[in-house]
């Protein structure tokens, strides 16, 4: 089972040091992140406010396999958390990461994602209001993440992208690793020639229709490409374009949100590998045809048997939320 941590028994550069830190004390209805890492290797969450909030108290931090640590926001918070891998920083925090890196620092300070990175976003509402939240693949993948809340009311949905889009990433889409990284526990391995993160169309090719930008910056010129039918395929209530609102944004009134990367599948330890995207057929045009999956674990029955067991092992209430269907 993964270990529990306390926000304020982490020792992150700076963390009592907030001016705002006295927000999070101070109100009774704050919201909580618990993120999760069942990834066999050591990742580095970071965390980005939006315009107008506080940064949370930790803007990003080492969490080894089977770690966990929660940390408090207050209402109307607005932001994002992703996870950073292939990380190596000295005692000063000054460092790299293959993927997701925020300027080169173990905490972010303010500082974004670099894609390609699988992201959880989220809106928190104030009062009674409602929380809109989902997970992106827009700008790429790096991980396989789950976002479940743990809600008093509101189709409470959990969302997420639990295929290893990695395993199926176009040639031309492909970040390999290369480098030296830091395994956990002390280990420096080489990462080999494998690919580390698959990146947006628009990344790797920065034309206004992968973008939805300049001609195509409204849903009626902007459809869904070859490439980011892939990502849907592979992940259906992810964001996979930049208007792929109807199938990726949902609303909850929670007290949690889990968060976990490499998400488990029949209670065993997520591996890299263990859900292969689907293969995708392109025709003389450019059009994907034809999807077929590698395995049923992504199609839409099985998916849900996966969120159930998932959630169990991870004491989640599933009686609390309605999963992917």
């Amino acid at each position: 089972m993964p270990v529990t941590t306390s926000w304020s028994s982490w020792r992150f550069p700076g963390f009592f040091l907030m001016v705002n830190i006295s927000l999070f004390f101070s109100c009774s209805l704050c919201c909580t992140f618990t993120i999760t890492n069942n990834c066999p290797q050591t990742i580095w969450p970071g965390t980005l406010a939006g315009s107008g909030t506080p940064q949370l108290p930790a803007t990003g931090f080492r969490l080894d396999s089977g770690q966990s640590v929660t940390i408090p926001t207050v209402p109307g918070w607005s932001g994002r958390i992703w996870g950073r891998t292939g990380c190596t920083f000295d005692e000063s925090g000054v460092g790299k990461c293959q993927t997701g890196d925020c300027g080169g620092r173990l905490e972010c300070d303010g500082n974004g994602a670099t894609p390609p990175a699988s992201l959880f976003e989220i809106t928190l509402g104030k009062g009674s209001d409602k929380d809109f939240y989902d997970v992106s693949i827009v700008d790429g993948y790096n991980l396989p993440l789950v976002a479940s809340p743990r809600g008093a009311y509101g189709g409470c949905n959990a969302t997420g992208c639990v295929s290893d889009i990695n395993m199926g990433c176009p040639k031309e889409l492909q970040v390999v690793g290369g480098d030296d990284v830091d395994r956990g526990e002390g280990e420096v391995e080489g990462e080999g020639e494998g690919v580390v993160a698959c990146k947006s169309a628009c990344e790797a090719f920065g034309l206004d229709q992968y973008c939805c930008s300049g001609e195509f910056a409204n849903p009626t010129t902007c459809q869904p490409s070859f490439y980011s039918t892939i990502f849907k395929r592979a992940c259906p209530r992810a964001y996979s374009y930049a208007f792929d609102d109807g199938t990726s944004t949902f609303t909850c009134k929670a007290y949690d949100y889990a968060i976990i990367f490499c998400p488990n599948v029949n209670g065993v330890k997520r591996s890299n590998g263990t859900i292969p995207p689907p293969s995708v057929q392109r025709h003389s045009n450019g059009r994907a045809v034809e999807i077929t999956s590698s395995s049923n674990i992504l199609l839409s029955p099985p998916i849900s048997i996966v969120l159930i067991l998932n959630l169990f092992l991870m004491n989640i209430p599933v009686g609390l939320i309605a999963l992917l269907p």
